[in-house]
């Protein structure tokens, strides 16, 4: 497992009105990651230490990085099949959503709900490379607190 970056608390901050938001302000920076081996035993065991509902999967060979995710509702899923897959590799989302943090909230929750997606990989705006995750929870943080 390599951490990015772990955060074990979001920051208390209220971020602008959601009109006026972009991802940067409402995102959780850091990714969680597994290389594709890890088994979902353990992805789960990473999920529930750090509280956070995603991990990212990837790993020194991919050139990209972050090549896939799984949610914790995908590992619910994977405890229900009679026959799941052992490893990250074999179970996670192929199709990652990435926003950069300069995209208007309203634009990258509009990405999610097309794509039917509870999460996005959040890059930067020139190395595209991944600096955090946003959820539909932190959106509907964004909906319920952004300043007024």
């Amino acid at each position: 497992m390599s951490e990015s970056s772990v955060v074990t608390g979001h920051e208390s901050h209220r971020p602008p009105r959601f009109e006026h938001a972009t991802v940067a302000d409402a995102m959780h920076p850091g990714i969680l990651t597994c290389d594709a081996e890890t088994t979902l035993a353990e992805v789960a065991r990473i999920m529930s230490t750090h509280h956070v509902h995603c991990v990212a999967v990837g790993g020194a060979a991919e050139e990209s990085g972050v090549w896939g995710i799984i949610t914790a509702l995908d590992l619910v899923a994977a405890g229900l099949r009679p026959d799941p897959p052992d490893t990250a590799g074999g179970f996670a989302q192929k199709l990652v959503i990435s926003v950069k943090t300069t995209t208007a909230l309203r634009d990258a929750a509009d990405l999610m709900l097309t794509k039917r997606t509870s999460h996005a990989v959040v890059v930067g705006p020139e190395t595209e490379c991944p600096v955090g995750i946003l959820s539909t929870l932190d959106i509907a943080r964004a909906l319920a607190w952004g300043d007024e």
